[in-house]
């Protein structure tokens, strides 16, 4: 397996996808050339169906799929890939919304006149050849390439192990930069940047980012920011649109204008009211209509950022040099390129001279056969034959083979007078051009002039002006969050469970309270109305605080269950449960106190929650615990209020706030109660009432008042608020405040939904399912060392399963 696969790469790395250093074209594009410049399906004729010019690479050269052949040529002849395109073609050529292009039946193709430098001279044993797959014919292993092909119209493609992304230049840049090199071979990276500053790509639009591209020049691997070329248009009524004219290289323009068309549907940024793709056959042109009033800047920002009107581009400058995969920056590229032309035009030069030579001799012949040219005549009529003629002809005036051949295939209207002035121009200008040929084939310099020369030629006839802008520095997107946030009013809601939503105002209304859709043994702790500007934090019993900006909750209707939070937080334990929420609009202000099952109390600031980078996946700490059996009782903004502890074996402490330090998040705070063995904080709130309530497992609910607790000092026992019975004894289940009047609105989730402030019902499910509801407002207050009343007869013999605030 490892040997076949070997094999493979070898293959696919050396004959497939990555292009030759030398003329920057991969074998399939080098036999699609070749074929048609063999077939002389050239620019100066006429067009040939491509289904023909297919089908003759895939018989003589490609023996793969038609398909990978024609979808070679197809891109070798769109002007958005290339930046001089090397086939030009009739028909739909595909477009760039990523149209596919006509079949090859249907479109026509000829080789483009620049594609003919890169095949120029081939015929003259400048490359080497070698046979094509089935041995019937002999195929270029690298073309001429009178033009460094490679940078101008750059590469993709994917191997194995290997991928190449170098990006298009402009011919002229890159031809001075290579007449540069040649006149200095061993230039700085500086210099030759002062005549290729830059990728040039067909699209045109921006790039930034020069140290980058330096980078990419000097190791072959660095990434540019390229941005669309925009502009703000001025409409009527005092409305702006934002008119692109260019988009970055290789981004699919109808996949582009319909990514911005998704921002405006989903409202991610307030303000534009319709897209449209304006191109035709002038040019390309995206429209984006803003509504009045709207932030021009901060909505192009948006686009900017979040769609593909701004991309990365990555160098991966990755060729095959001398059969080997190799990532190179600029200098090796020209070069390799350089050394290339050098092989070329010495070759050319060695076969134009022994033909100029050859032609020499035969000339030298002819001129000497007019002199002596009747003897010659009655020499040749005295003969049997042509060979005998032939024999005759070397053995009496002694001419070579060749010129002997000349002279017996002489045709009769050559013999004029005249003819003897020709063949010594002729004679002269062979002499001058096998001088020349050899003063290119000995000195180097002779031969660099023609290679000069020959490249201006080509940047005369073909240099054009740069498409894509040059800026030294990559601009960083600062966008205001905040104005991207389309202002609502939304309901919050959450479950003990975990289960979160935001509800329209209009599904709520459109639903009772008790509608709410969630699990049946979950209850509803949190329940608020918001605006999508606002911020929420949400406190477990983990001692963990979530983050949610309530514009980044989702959209669900008040009958459904919501989200869970686990769907994104990923270290949320199984069993951990919401225990308080809260609705904010900044984070700078604020204190929340928060107390331990274990009888630890902290106060902590609001601040430290100040968004996290992490936010949408991790929760953070705000509060440390003892011991896997502790847990959070209790969290809750303050002043400076006056807090009431009750634990579960009947003692209540209530001391002053202000005792407990304000900790860092991390920290696990102070002693608040002095626990007995065997006891635990039951419940941990403010005292900010006159009663609070008091419910014991086995159904017993009291009310008493608060200054039944005398202001103590924090960690102190606490005074009992149960008597201890020998069977049977009490324990508090839950106890909170009773709300009084003047509080109640402020407590309230929802105050709204109140009619009468005089209600506050305790809803108790006993073990058996029996559930009893009591107002606590209609409760007498009892005694500190009371245990109160049963709530119903058989509530003492059940016990208590729940009990919950309606």
């Amino acid at each position: 397996m490892g040997e076949r696969f070997g094999r493979y790469s070898k293959y696919i790395i050396q004959e497939r996808a990555l292009p030759d250093i030398r003329d920057g074209l991969k074998p399939v594009q080098r036999r699609i050339l070749y074929s048609m410049n063999k077939d002389g399906n050239t620019f100066e004729k006429g067009y040939r169906k491509s289904a023909k010019s297919v089908g003759n690479i895939m018989g003589n050269f490609h023996p793969h799929g038609d398909s990978s052949i024609y979808d070679a040529m197809v891109r070798m002849s769109q002007d958005w890939k290339n930046r001089e395109i090397l086939v030009e073609m009739h028909g739909n050529n595909g477009s760039m919304d990523g149209d596919p292009p006509a079949a090859m039946r249907y479109t026509e193709a000829r080789l483009s006149e620049i594609a003919g430098y890169l095949l120029q001279d081939i015929d003259k044993k400048t490359v080497p050849f070698t046979w094509n797959f089935d041995d019937t014919e002999k195929e270029p292993t690298v073309l001429p390439a009178a033009f460094p092909n490679l940078l101008v119209n750059g590469a993709t493609g994917i191997s194995a192990g290997y991928a190449t992304d170098i990006p298009p230049h402009n011919l002229a840049e890159v031809i001075d930069a290579v007449v540069y090199m040649i006149d200095h071979p061993s230039a700085k990276l500086d210099k030759l940047m002062e005549f290729l500053p830059g990728p040039d790509f067909p699209t045109g639009g921006i790039i930034q980012g020069a140290d980058e591209i330096k980078k990419a020049y000097e190791i072959g691997k660095g990434r540019v920011v390229v941005r669309s070329k925009t502009e703000i248009e001025q409409l009527k009524g005092g409305k702006e649109q934002i008119i692109v004219t260019e988009i970055p290289y290789e981004v699919n323009k109808a996949v582009l204008v319909k990514k911005i068309d998704d921002v405006r549907v989903n409202n991610k940024v307030p303000g534009i009211s319709e897209v449209r793709d304006e191109s035709d056959r002038t040019g390309l042109r995206i429209s984006i209509e803003l509504k009045k009033d709207a932030d021009s800047q901060t909505i192009l920002n948006y686009l900017l950022k979040y769609t593909d009107l701004q991309v990365n581009y990555n160098f991966n400058m990755v060729a095959i040099d001398n059969f080997t995969p190799r990532q190179v920056g600029l200098q090796k590229i020209l070069s390799s390129y350089i050394a290339h032309r050098r092989d070329i035009i010495v070759a050319r030069s060695r076969f134009d001279k022994e033909k100029a030579e050859k032609r020499l001799h035969i000339v030298e012949g002819l001129i000497r056969v007019l002199s002596i040219l009747d003897e010659v005549i009655a020499l040749i009529r005295a003969s049997e034959n042509k060979a005998d003629a032939k024999e005759n002809l070397k053995v009496s005036y002694d001419f070579s083979e060749e010129q002997a051949e000349a002279i017996v295939t002489l045709q009769l209207y050559r013999l004029t007078n005249t003819d003897i002035v020709t063949l010594e121009n002729e004679e002269a200008e062979l002499r001058d051009k096998i001088a020349m040929l050899t003063a290119i084939i000995g000195d180097d310099r002779t031969m660099f002039n023609v290679m000069k020369r020959e490249l201006r030629e080509i940047k005369k006839t073909f240099g054009n002006a740069r498409r894509s802008e040059l800026q030294a520095e990559s601009e960083t997107i600062e966008i205001d969050t905040a104005s991207l946030i389309v202002e609502e009013d939304t309901i919050v809601s959450l479950t003990r469970g975990g289960y979160i939503k935001r509800t329209s105002l209009r599904s709520f209304n459109a639903s009772s309270l008790d509608e709410l859709g969630k699990r049946d043994d979950d209850d509803l702790v949190f329940m608020a109305q918001a605006k999508t500007t606002q911020h929420l934090l949400i406190f477990t019993n983990q001692g963990n605080v979530i983050y949610r900006p309530v514009h980044e909750l989702t959209d669900i209707r008040w009958k459904d269950v919501g989200e869970h939070l686990s769907q994104t937080i990923t270290n949320l334990s199984a069993d951990e449960e919401v225990l308080y929420a809260d609705i904010l609009d900044e984070f700078e202000t604020g204190v929340y106190f928060a107390a331990t099952r274990l009888g630890q109390i902290k106060r902590f600031e609001r601040k430290e929650f100040a968004p996290w980078r992490t936010y949408r996946t991790k929760s953070v700490k705000f509060a440390k615990l003892k011991d896997e059996t502790d847990s959070i009782v209790a969290v809750a903004p303050i002043l400076l209020d006056d807090v009431m502890m009750v634990t579960q074996n009947g003692y209540a402490l209530r001391f002053n706030i202000d005792e407990v330090p304000i900790v860092g998040a991390k920290a696990a705070g102070v002693k608040a109660i002095n626990l007995k063995d065997g006891d635990l904080l039951q419940a941990a709130f403010i005292a900010n009432t006159k009663s609070l309530y008091i419910l014991t497992q086995r159904g017993s609910l009291k009310r008493m008042a608060v200054e039944d607790i005398p202001l103590a000092k924090r960690a102190g026992r606490g005074l009992q608020v149960l008597r201890e019975l020998k069977a049977k004894p009490h324990r508090v289940f839950v106890a909170g405040p009773v709300l009084s009047e003047n509080g109640r609105a402020e407590l309230d989730l929802f105050a709204t939904e109140v009619d009468n402030t005089d209600q506050q019902i305790l809803q108790v499910m006993s073990k058996t399912g029996d559930v009893t509801e009591v107002n606590l407002a209609d409760l007498t207050l009892s005694e500190r060392t009371s245990n109160g009343s049963f709530i119903s007869d058989k509530i003492s013999d059940q016990e208590v399963f729940a009990a919950k605030l309606k």
